[in-house]
């Protein structure tokens, strides 16, 4: 199955917002090369969100060129074969942590926001990933700082995208 069966397989998949899920379906049917940065159009990116239930906390990164506090993410790439692999690549590389796994029922949220031309769209695909104990993280080249925040704090330092993705998390822990 290519990245692009899976993206939409994914999406079909995926029960809530059903009006932003089918902007991203149709978005793929209009697109063939919506997965890519090169698709102008917008793209989907994956992303995923470091959390340590038994903590209480998640890990954000402090984007470099955003310099806003996010969840770790980012573009597909030509030897991807899932969104959820992507979505665990982008974590494992941009939190330094290893032994990451993916919260089981696929994506968490979706998440579609403007970006500067010459794109104009990330689709962005979010799930979440458990820390394992103990967890050691690095800052990336992508970051100027990654670092742990308790649940309560989250909404003092990062924008409501996150907010809600954190709420969304927290919702399927407890399912």
């Amino acid at each position: 199955m290519s990245l692009y069966d899976d993206a939409v397989l994914v999406l079909k998949e995926y029960e809530d917002q059903p009006e932003l899920r089918q902007a991203y379906l149709d978005h793929l049917a209009d697109h063939p090369d919506g997965l890519w940065k090169a698709c102008h159009a917008g793209h989907l990116t994956a992303s995923a969100l470091v959390i340590d239930p038994e903590g209480g906390r998640v890990l954000l990164t402090l984007h470099r060129k955003l310099r806003m506090w996010l969840q770790m993410g980012g573009h597909c790439e030509p030897g991807d074969t899932t969104l959820a692999a992507v979505a665990l690549r982008e974590a494992t590389e941009e939190s330094g942590v290893s032994g990451l796994s993916l919260l089981p029922g696929g994506p968490v949220r979706l998440d579609r926001h403007p970006i500067p031309p010459p794109c104009h769209w990330h689709f962005d695909v979010q799930y979440a990933v458990l820390a394992p104990p103990g967890a050691a993280h690095a800052v990336s080249d992508e970051s100027l700082d990654v670092r742990w925040f308790p649940y309560d704090e989250v909404a003092d330092v990062a924008d409501d995208s996150v907010v809600r993705l954190l709420e969304s998390t927290r919702a399927r822990l407890t399912e």
